[in-house]
């Protein structure tokens, strides 16, 4: 991860809870299952033992990611958006031009998206074409599919 990760209190929060998890309780069950597998005898035909060090890796690799997220963290504050325009954590109602559906997002960071929660990145296509518009303006969209348009209908917190 590189540049500055926007995120809310209660996201950094979470982030610090699973990477405090995971130094103590989940280095702990990984070294318990490298032990268990040790003491199953021959390791270089031992898959157990190989299976939990891959393990291992992978553990490490997602807390140095962690950490890295963490590191770069930057917390936007509600109170301190702009809602004349679209910006990180603004809840935005758009109108589809094609089909004329109405949905809202709110725009988030990376770490925080899950569409099913209406939550997408200011990376995605959609919040990189969504970024700095104002009510009432069309924002055309390249994204994977095609070209899309999108109305602003609203900006609110």
């Amino acid at each position: 991860m590189s540049g500055i990760n926007y995120v809310t209190k209660e996201t950094l929060d979470q982030m610090r809870e699973e990477l405090n998890f995971l130094k103590t309780k989940g280095r702990a069950e990984i070294a318990r299952a490298i032990a268990e597998a040790r003491e199953k005898g021959d390791l270089k035909e031992n898959a157990e033992y190989d299976a939990a060090k891959e393990a291992q890796g992978l553990h490490e690799a997602k807390l140095a990611s962690l950490e890295s997220a963490i590191a770069t963290a930057r917390v936007v504050e509600a109170d301190s958006i702009d809602t004349s325009k679209v910006s990180i954590l603004c809840k935005v109602t758009i109108t589809n031009m094609a089909n004329k559906k109405t949905v809202t997002y709110q725009l988030v960071s990376e770490k925080e998206a899950d569409l099913k929660l209406n939550k997408i990145s200011v990376t995605s296509p959609i919040g990189k074409g969504l970024l700095g518009k104002q009510v009432g303006e069309i924002a055309d969209v390249q994204a994977p599919n095609g070209s899309l348009r999108f109305k602003i209908d609203n900006i609110t917190i």
